[in-house]
C-alpha cells in the first residue's frame, strides 16, 4: 500500500515552491494528486497544474456521481471558494506514492477515508513577519491584488492551524523553511525514512 504525503502550513510559509522541489526530485518516488477548486485561476497558474478548477455545476455533478473524497468551503472577500479532493483517475495506491498540499482539515477527512497508515503530515512552518513579507511580495505581482483577502487567510491560519489542532491531528514534527535548502533536504529524509517504514512494516 502507497503513502499520501500531505504537505501542510500557514499561507506563505513556502509550500508551493518546497512542493514543486520534492516532485522534482527523481529520487522520492512521488505523484502528483491534484486538487480542485471553484475558486478563480491566478496569474501564473495552468488548469490542471496546481489545481483542477471547475465550475460549481461541475463540482454539483461530481457530488452526484459520489466522487467527492472531502470539501472545504471558505467564505472570502470574493465569495465562496471551495476546494476538494476528487476519487478519479489519478489514485492508485496499489502501485504509487503522492505527495499533496493540504489543510489540517482535508488532512483528517484523508485519514479517515485512506487510513491512518496511508496519511504522512509534512507540516511547514516559517516565523509569522516573514510569512506576511512574502505574502505582500507575491500579492503585488498579481494583475489584480487582493490584500483583503489576503489579510483574512493570514488571520484565518492563526484558528486553523492553532497548537490545539495541531495537537488533535498528531501533527509533533515541523519542518521550519527559513532556509529552503535545509528544509528541503529534512523533508527529502524524513519521506526516505518513511517509505522504508512502509516497506519493512
Amino acid at each position: 500500500m502507497g503513502k499520501i504525503f500531505c504537505l501542510m502550513g500557514k499561507s506563505a510559509c513556502g509550500k508551493d515552491t518546497v512542493y514543486k522541489q520534492l516532485l522534482a526530485d527523481a529520487s522520492l518516488p512521488l505523484k502528483t494528486l491534484i486538487p480542485y477548486t471553484t475558486r478563480p485561476v491566478r496569474d501564473g497558474e495552468t488548469n490542471g497544474v496546481e489545481y483542477y478548477f471547475l465550475t460549481e455545476e461541475e463540482l454539483q455533478n461530481l457530488k452526484r456521481q459520489d466522487k467527492i473524497i472531502e470539501l472545504r468551503s471558505y467564505h472570502t472577500v470574493h465569495g465562496v471558494w471551495k476546494y476538494f479532493t476528487v476519487n478519479d483517475h489519478q489514485i492508485n495506491l496499489d502501485k504509487n506514492n503522492y505527495l499533496i498540499i493540504g489543510t489540517l482539515d482535508s488532512f483528517a477527512k484523508l485519514q479517515i477515508y485512506f487510513g491512518k497508515n496511508v496519511l504522512v503530515p509534512l507540516y511547514i512552518v516559517l516565523e509569522d513577519g516573514e510569512r506576511l513579507q512574502r505574502a505582500l511580495n507575491r500579492e503585488r505581482l498579481q494583475s489584480e491584488p487582493k490584500y483583503a483577502e489576503l489579510c483574512r487567510r493570514f488571520l484565518a491560519d492563526e484558528e486553523d492551524f492553532s497548537p490545539q489542532k495541531l495537537k488533535e491531528a498528531g501533527i509533533t514534527t515541523f519542518f521550519v523553511n527559513d532556509s529552503l535548502d535545509c528544509c528541503k533536504k529534512e523533508l527529502t529524509v524524513y519521506i526516505r525514512n518513511r517509505l522504508q517504514d512502509g516497506r519493512n512494516g
